[in-house]
């Protein structure tokens, strides 16, 4: 039935637009997923020349879109040429994407209707490399839909620290993009960060970070919540064998639930308490802070003046050179004191030989 249908789609000889079979009812317009794909690169392929409007919303509906979804796309960005509009959406389909979802993404970032095709095309190709294709691309757009006019070198550094830094494979990197598009957004170095404190300080498997969307928490909720539990002494840090002395709670319990769940089944602790602990936790990690801004700064002071002492040590070697006139050589307080020591050994050993040589005599 697909194979009949496209071949009774043809191009329109003055206006490129595609002719539609008198028979078929509008309700079978509509393709079936795992056909649409194919019938996509072939209206792709058919809309070369310059398109009209009303063409653009036949060739949309042909494709699955209602005419109400057609109108509103063709009203999204006024400026956009229908052609580009068609290119755009048939690389989104292309990805595994259904109508819906276009619909949704492009109403939420109608800017993407702006970018390059060539551009479109490449980062699509990048994306089903990560696996982000065959309608997995669905969730990342709805939570990220910047995917597509974010930098490329943004989008593989995030994949840099997923792979080289957290240690994941490039199956698991993959359902996290999937799982936790939010990654998209967040700066490399915390994320890393983030990673290192579930799989240092909770104790958690690369396998666990992955299965249970550690990564998609604020940084803030995961450590109020662990260490509180910790000092109510309810969670401990698993020792290099994975055993704990007391059980810790599921993850899900931590940070899947809202903050009063976990503080009744989970922490067994009051409001009350947990607010007074939030500040004096943040308390804390500001004074934290301050030590280490204190220490980076005195480290900077000290790497001062050993430079200084060292140009100082070279302003006088050249001086004992000759390279600077004018200065007597001077002797430090150690060179001194070896001088001296050295001297009074040499002393030594003359009277000692002076006593062994009158002894002999006699």
């Amino acid at each position: 039935m697909v194979a009949f249908l496209l071949r009774k789609l043809t191009t329109v000889s003055d206006g490129g637009g595609l002719e539609e079979p008198s028979f078929v009812e509008p309700g079978k317009r509509v393709q079936e997923p795992e056909h649409r794909t194919g019938l996509t690169r072939c209206l792709l392929e058919k809309q070369r020349t310059a398109v009209e409007p009303e063409t653009v919303v036949r060739s949309l509906r042909d494709l699955g879109f209602s005419d109400v979804h057609a109108h509103e796309l063709l009203r999204l960005q006024p400026g956009t040429r229908p052609q580009q509009l068609l290119d755009i959406i048939s690389e989104l389909m292309l990805l595994g994407l259904n109508p819906e979802p276009v619909c949704v993404a492009l109403k939420r970032s109608p800017q993407l209707l702006d970018l390059p095709v060539m551009q479109m095309k490449k980062r699509s190709s990048y994306l089903r490399k990560l696996g982000l294709g065959e309608g997995r691309l669905k969730r990342v757009l709805q939570c990220c839909p910047e995917i597509f006019t974010m930098r490329q070198r943004d989008l593989e550094s995030i994949v840099g620290v997923l792979r080289e830094r957290c240690l994941f494979t490039v199956k698991q990197v993959t359902e996290v993009l999937h799982r936790c598009p939010h990654v998209l957004r967040e700066d490399p170095a915390e994320l890393e960060y983030k990673f290192q404190y579930a799989y240092f300080r909770m104790g958690l498997r690369p396998a666990d970070v992955v299965r249970t969307d550690f990564l998609q928490y604020p940084m803030a909720k995961i450590k109020q919540r662990h260490v509180f539990l910790e000092r109510l002494g309810r969670y401990q840090t698993p020792d290099k064998k994975g055993q704990t002395q007391v059980p810790n709670p599921l993850l899900k319990g931590i940070l899947r639930v809202s903050e009063a769940e976990f503080l009744a089944r989970t922490a067994c602790a009051s409001a009350e308490e947990f607010e007074v602990f939030k500040k004096l936790l943040a308390r804390e990690e500001e004074e934290t802070e301050e030590r280490g801004a204190a220490d980076d700064s005195r480290a900077g002071e000290e790497g001062e003046e050993d430079e200084a002492g060292e140009e100082g040590g070279r302003r006088g070697s050249g001086s004992r050179d000759g390279r600077t006139g004018g200065q007597e050589p001077r002797e430090t307080e150690a060179e001194f004191h070896f001088l001296t020591a050295f001297g009074n050994c040499i002393l030594d050993l003359l009277g000692l030989f002076f006593i062994l040589e009158l002894v002999f005599e006699e």
